[in-house]
């Protein structure tokens, strides 16, 4: 990868990058952190990486990087965070699609969550999201069919339904 392929590749998809990991986040600052620190990764090993593909490079390393952050914070606690978000909902009278869809998100695993975020937000195919993920093309359509239909069942519960 020569010095204006990598500069291509860092208009190209750091906004895609930062979008995946602060939605899975939810802290902009930690965010933007391991951002940069997946461009420094693939800078420093642009020699070995061909720029067809710097985009699975990327998001392979903000993944992981996401995932050792996590566990090295201990920041997200999906049941406290579900706990407050369903008190959030019973009391407002009007909860938006955006707000319900962000709730029902979060009652997803780390690993569901970023399986939707990569499919549905992002349009890998299983393939892509599978060497960004280190799973096989059918751990994947396995994980993301469960992470759907756990978000159907939150999302159409009467309660919130409205």
């Amino acid at each position: 990868m020569t010095e204006k392929e990598y500069n291509e590749c860092v208009n190209q998809y750091a906004d895609n990058v930062y979008r995946f990991i602060v939605k899975n986040l939810r802290h902009e600052e930690d965010a933007r952190d391991i951002v940069q620190t997946a461009f420094e990764k693939l800078w420093r090993n642009k020699e070995a990486v061909e720029n067809d593909k710097s985009k699975s490079f990327l998001f392979t390393v903000a993944y992981n990087q996401m995932i050792d952050h996590i566990r090295k914070n201990k920041r997200i606690q999906l049941k406290d965070d579900f706990s407050e978000d369903a008190r959030q909902v019973h009391q407002s009278s009007n909860p938006n699609l955006k707000k319900a869809l962000m709730q029902a998100l979060n009652r997803l695993n780390e690993t569901q969550r970023s399986l939707v975020m990569l499919k549905d937000y992002e349009g890998y195919s299983y393939e892509e999201i599978g060497e960004i993920m280190g799973l096989n093309e059918s751990q994947v359509k396995v994980y993301l069919h469960r992470a759907r239909l756990t978000l159907r069942t939150y999302l159409v519960s009467p309660e919130n339904v409205r």
